[in-house]
C-alpha cells in the first residue's frame, strides 16, 4: 500500500527517534483504516436488520398508537353500547302468573283440608265465623305482614296499589284471604284465591284502616304454595 512505501522510504531518510515517531504514527493510521474496514463490512447487515424492522414491528407501532374506538364487526347490539359488555339483560325471565281460579284434580274435602292445613303453615287463622266448609268457602282473619312506619310502605307496595302522599304515613300493612273450592267433577275443582289489603295510618285523628287495591301478589304467593303442596307444578317460563 502507499502508506506503507512512505512509511518506509521516510524511515531510511530519518534518525532513529524520527523512526520511533514514524512507526506509532503509522499504527495509529493503520487502527483507523481497520475500523473503518469493519464499518464498511457491518454496513449492509445493519441496513438490512433496519429493514426488517420497519416491515414487521413497524406495522405493529402503526397498528398500537391508533386512537380509534374499538369495533366489533357486524354484532354491535352487544352489551352497552355496543362496547361488548353484557351484564346478563334479557336472562332473568319473569314467572307468569297463576290462573286465579286454578283447576286442581283432587277432590273438595281433600282440597279444603289442604287449604286448611297451609293457613296453619303460613301463621293464618281460619275465621270460623266468615268461613262457610260446606259451600267450600275459607276466609281467614286479618294477617299483620309488616308493622313499623319506616318499612310499613314499601311492603304495602308489595302487596297494593298504594299512591305515595306526603300527608299520609302507613304504619301497618295486613291481609285477609279468603279461598272458594268449586267442584267440576269428583276428581277435580276449580280454586279461587281472593285477598283484601288494609294499611293502617296514625293520624291526629286516631290510627284508620284503609283498604287498598290489590295487585294479586298475596293471591298468587298462597296459590302457589297451595299447587306445590298438591303435588302439582306452577307454570315456570
Amino acid at each position: 500500500m502507499l502508506v506503507i512505501a512512505v512509511v518506509e522510504v521516510y524511515a531510511q531518510t530519518v534518525t532513529p527517534s524520527g523512526f520511533v515517531a514514524a512507526r506509532s504514527w503509522y499504527m495509529r493510521i493503520s487502527t483507523i483504516l481497520f475500523a473503518m474496514f469493519l464499518l464498511t463490512l457491518a454496513a449492509p447487515a445493519v441496513f438490512a436488520q433496519e429493514k426488517g424492522v420497519d416491515t414487521q414491528s413497524q406495522k405493529v407501532r402503526d397498528t398500537g398508537s391508533s386512537r380509534s374506538a374499538g369495533v366489533n364487526g357486524n354484532k354491535t347490539d352487544v352489551g352497552t353500547a355496543g362496547s361488548g359488555i353484557n351484564f346478563g339483560k334479557g336472562k332473568t325471565k319473569e314467572i307468569p302468573a297463576l290462573p286465579n281460579p286454578y283447576r286442581m284434580t283432587a277432590r273438595r274435602d281433600e282440597l279444603i283440608k289442604a287449604i286448611t292445613d297451609l293457613m296453619r303453615d303460613r301463621k293464618l287463622i281460619v275465621d270460623d265465623a266468615a268461613s262457610r266448609m260446606n259451600e267450600g268457602i275459607i276466609a281467614t282473619q286479618p294477617f299483620t305482614f309488616i308493622k313499623g312506619a319506616v318499612v310499613a310502605e314499601s311492603e304495602l307496595s308489595r302487596y297494593a296499589d298504594v299512591e305515595t302522599s306526603t300527608t299520609r304515613g302507613w304504619t301497618r300493612g295486613r291481609y285477609t284471604l279468603t279461598v272458594e273450592v268449586q267442584a267440576i267433577d269428583g276428581s277435580s275443582a276449580n280454586v279461587s284465591v281472593n285477598a283484601k289489603i288494609e294499611g293502617r295510618t296514625d293520624g291526629a285523628i286516631g290510627a284508620q284502616w284503609l283498604t287498598l287495591p290489590s295487585n294479586g301478589t298475596a293471591e298468587q304467593e298462597f296459590l302457589t304454595a297451595l299447587v306445590e303442596t298438591i303435588g302439582g307444578a306452577p307454570a315456570r317460563p
